[in-house]
């Protein structure tokens, strides 16, 4: 499996470009949104990438962020939503905002993303509500340095028997009013807030 490239671009189109890595060049489907983040071409980038092996055919697909990449990854879990659609999908709403309007069961937003019907869309919210929970876009990151302290922490809490996704929303909370917390801080604060 290909996870990760990086590369010159030789050409780009919106929805697609060439990678030359180390003299092969690599053809990439890409979103709108990876698109637009691109620089210019003969310019080395790196892009989180996916392999979707067909009988016929072997498709790779490049994402600017890690959130955006798993993103496409739950898409393509679901009954009937192929890597083409989820990258059609992907270009026509941001990761954040499908996030949310998932989470919220926002169904006239969904439905406004080109390519996207009704029954789609509902099947969307039912089968990814609780799963997008765990991508982290970029307008969530925690500080630079926070991030692995936080995870650390989670980890500790959860192997403590406490529920993931509880001791991540409160580890965040701490972290958003005393970024520069240790993780020894971080695992009392949290213990006493489950347990307060």
């Amino acid at each position: 499996m290909i996870g990760y490239l990086t590369g010159k671009i030789v050409s780009k189109k919106p929805t697609q470009i060439i990678l030359d890595v180390n003299g092969v060049g690599y053809l990439i489907n890409i979103t709108l949104s990876t698109f637009d983040k691109l620089v210019n071409d003969g310019e080395k980038i790196s892009l989180h990438t996916y392999l979707n092996v067909k009988e016929d055919a072997l498709n790779l697909f490049g994402f600017f962020t890690a959130a955006e990449k798993e993103m496409f990854e739950l898409l393509i879990g679901i009954n009937g939503i192929g890597p083409k659609l989820a990258q059609s999908i992907l270009s026509g709403i941001q990761v954040g905002d499908l996030k949310d309007a998932l989470h919220e069961g926002n169904l006239s937003r969904i439905v406004a993303i080109p390519g996207v019907g009704r029954k789609t869309a509902e099947r969307l919210i039912v089968e990814l509500r609780e799963k997008v929970d765990k991508i982290i876009t970029e307008g969530e990151r925690l500080p630079s340095g926070t991030y692995s302290i936080k995870e650390d922490a989670v980890a500790a809490l959860t192997s403590l028997g406490y529920n993931p996704k509880a001791a991540d929303r409160i580890v965040r909370k701490i972290l958003e009013e005393k970024p520069g917390s240790s993780i020894e801080e971080l695992i009392k604060e949290a213990l006493s807030a489950i347990n307060g």
